[in-house]
């Protein structure tokens, strides 16, 4: 299935369930597992805004707490509370702790961040999050066909691209989008991270990568919010993806998680890839 095909079907997730061509039994287990992963989801972002031991570098971990507990001066408590998830998850990761990869461990913060905290914010039940989580799962697939899901292949818009999207259609569809809505969605979402370098200082998945969740997953919802009020994308979504995987091959190696461009070529970047190396 593609992109342009998802967009045709009545509903989304159910149109990603049919294509697994699952008997009654296999449907009932993967719903279940959709509601283990989500469980799993909610364990790392509470433990992520309870802590603030620091990673092992000492770059990050305390960052979703203190965003959690700061003043809201722009009252704009949606916007912080997806920031404080997304980043609540990325920490945990960075920590070591238990995360789910959506798509990618790098990435794991923008899906819970966006589709947890809007549910969250609108007081919505973890029921109502399974068919959205299919479908994020459903679109990563699809985007997983046409182009490696890693920074290391086709830079960050590879890893927090994908996961915008993802997260983009999920949310989409728990606020009651069409799955032509949520595919535009994803789209939009993919198509405003092409070009995206994948450059961690001293190869750590921390810095850029823990803030760089909490502002894809606003990036998500701006991006649901754009498509369940009737935009579109003007380039079709199947055509989105392949443009993303172009540009993906087009970058240098330094550009792809090898922490030789970006900021992790910084002069401070180095002085922390170099300390590091000899901890």
């Amino acid at each position: 299935m593609t992109l342009n095909e998802l967009a045709a079907a009545t509903s989304a997730s159910e149109a990603v369930l049919q294509d697994e061509a699952l008997s009654g039994d296999e449907r009932r287990q993967l719903l279940a597992k959709m509601s283990e992963r989500l469980q799993e989801m909610r364990n790392s972002l509470a433990r992520g805004l309870a802590s603030s031991e620091p990673s092992r570098t000492g770059m990050v971990g305390w960052n979703a707490k203190t965003l959690w507990h700061a003043p809201d001066l722009l009252q704009a408590p949606l916007l912080k509370r997806v920031q404080a998830y997304a980043m609540a998850v990325n920490e945990e990761n960075a920590r070591m702790g238990k995360i789910v990869a959506a798509p990618t461990a790098g990435s794991a913060g923008t899906l819970p961040g966006a589709l947890i905290g809007v549910a969250d914010h609108l007081g919505l039940n973890d029921e109502a999050l399974v068919l959205p989580l299919v479908l994020a799962a459903g679109i990563g697939k699809i985007i997983s066909k046409q182009m490696f899901i890693a920074g290391s292949s086709g830079g960050c818009q590879a890893e927090i691209g994908s996961s915008a999207a993802m997260a983009a259609a999920a949310v989409c569809e728990l606020l009651g989008g069409s799955a032509r809505q949520a595919v535009h969605a994803a789209t939009m979402a993919l198509m405003n991270t092409i070009g995206l370098v994948c450059d961690p200082v001293g190869g750590y998945v921390e810095v850029p990568c823990v803030s760089r969740n909490a502002f894809y997953s606003v990036h998500a919802v701006s991006s649901a919010q754009l498509a369940l009020a009737g935009l579109e994308s003007v380039i079709p979504p199947d055509e989105v993806v392949s443009a993303m995987a172009s540009v993906g091959r087009l970058l240098p190696p330094e550009l792809r998680e090898t922490g030789e461009g970006g900021i992790a070529d910084t002069p401070t970047g180095r002085l922390i890839a170099l300390k590091m190396a000899n901890v």
